[in-house]
């Protein structure tokens, strides 16, 4: 059985499509792999549930042996992010931010949001497809993201631009030094961030930076690399991820007609079946976890400072789990599929990221009657990150 199992997520081809690769990984403890350094691949979603929920035993805090030590140095420069921590620095630090990211503030950017996906297919429209990466997914949740942070409209490319070559960073084998291209990138917008945190402490405003600024709790507050370290996280998990979802699921909308039939019937699928592409092709596969002491799961023995994959998108798919898994059906029952984690790790910007992609959907089903994929035989192109599995065009037609 082992020889089946196959796992390099620095392989283009197994990144174009993993989900084959995870099958023989159900059904049996974490497999133990050493790929460069000591993994525990965990594909199961019952095992998958065990350790997001217990932060005691698997830790988030990177160690200095894990690959992607130097990123988070360049780009954190050292300082606590909610997705690196554990209680009780995360639980501040949640805490703290959690202030200023609001439900309502979320809420109150439901007209924009529309707003923006109108614009943005409005301008598709002249042509007869639309390029649905470039012309939707990328552009709406960077500009709800900057707009949040108060950035300027004529700085979104610029730190696109950025945040791009940063997550390229994921595709870096551990061993290998970071090229000097992304240094670059996470050094200028680390520049940039600082900038405009020091503008909102002379003049706040009405933006998330200066609602972040401004958060505190009795004593305690967000200090300068911990506010810097949000703002950049907020900006890579909040367009990266979302821009994903996006493309992932028109996708596949386009390879299973039904479904859009369905959708473009049935707008009110909507949100449900942003819950099915979270589930089908999520735009994050993997978050990785670290045990300080020997664990046991499922009857496996790991040792200590295994760097566990625990692999959302497998246990997503877990037959065990969920019925006829590798179906896309947007009529099915929500069953507490992991895209967005799990235990206090459960992603801050959930709500966000559902509703952007719940209004892009339906407003880009019902502006184009006859939307379809323009080669619906073509090979699908994803960009390099193996952890933000996200494509990097996607032609439909709209006449």
């Amino acid at each position: 059985m082992d020889e089946q199992i196959y796992f390099n997520p620095w392989d283009e081809a197994f990144r174009a499509n993993p989900y084959p690769y995870y099958r023989p990984l159900y059904g049996r403890p974490p497999y133990p792999l050493n790929l460069f350094i000591p993994m525990a691949l965990v594909a199961n979603y019952d095992h998958a549930v065990e350790i997001l929920q217990d932060h005691q035993r698997f830790s988030s805090k990177q160690q200095t042996t894990s690959a992607f030590e130097e990123q988070d140095r360049t780009l954190f420069a050292g300082s606590a992010t909610m997705l690196f921590s554990d209680p009780p620095t995360h639980t501040r630090l949640r805490k703290l931010v959690s202030r200023a990211f609001t439900p309502k503030r979320i809420r109150d950017l439901e007209p924009r949001i529309r707003e923006i996906s109108a614009t943005l297919l409005d301008r598709a429209a002249t042509r007869g497809e639309i390029e649905v990466v470039a012309d939707l997914a990328t552009p709406l949740p960077v500009m709800v993201i900057a707009e949040m942070l108060g950035i300027p409209p004529g700085d979104y490319e610029r730190f696109k631009h950025w945040s791009d070559r940063v997550v390229e960073s994921d595709n870096v084998p551990p061993g290998m030094p970071l090229p000097e291209e992304i240094k670059q990138a996470a050094r200028d917008l680390r520049a940039y961030f600082s900038a405009a945190i020091e503008a909102r402490r002379r003049a706040p405003g009405d933006d998330l930076i200066s609602a972040l600024v401004a958060a505190h709790d009795e004593n305690d507050a967000l200090d300068a690399g911990e506010l810097l370290a949000f703002v950049l996280l907020l900006l890579l998990a909040g367009n990266e991820t979302t821009t994903n979802l996006i493309g992932n699921g028109m996708l596949a909308l386009g390879r299973n007609p039904d479904q859009l039939e369905l959708l473009r019937g049935r707008p009110e699928l909507a949100p449900r079946a942003v819950e099915e592409m979270l589930r089908y092709d999520g735009p994050v596969q993997s978050t990785v976890r670290h045990n300080r002491e020997v664990v046991e799961i499922g009857g496996a023995r790991i040792e200590p400072e295994t760097m566990i994959f625990v692999i959302l998108a497998a246990a997503n798919r877990d037959p065990a789990h969920f019925r006829d898994p590798d179906r896309f059906d947007i009529t099915r029952e929500p069953d507490g599929h992991l895209a967005f984690g799990d235990g206090i790790h459960f992603c801050l910007g959930a709500a966000l990221a559902r509703l952007e992609a719940a209004i892009a959907f339906g407003a880009a089903v019902a502006r184009f009657p006859r939307l379809r994929l323009a080669q619906p035989d073509a090979t699908a192109h994803y960009k390099g990150s193996y952890f933000l599995r996200g494509l990097s065009a996607l032609r439909m037609a709209i006449k």
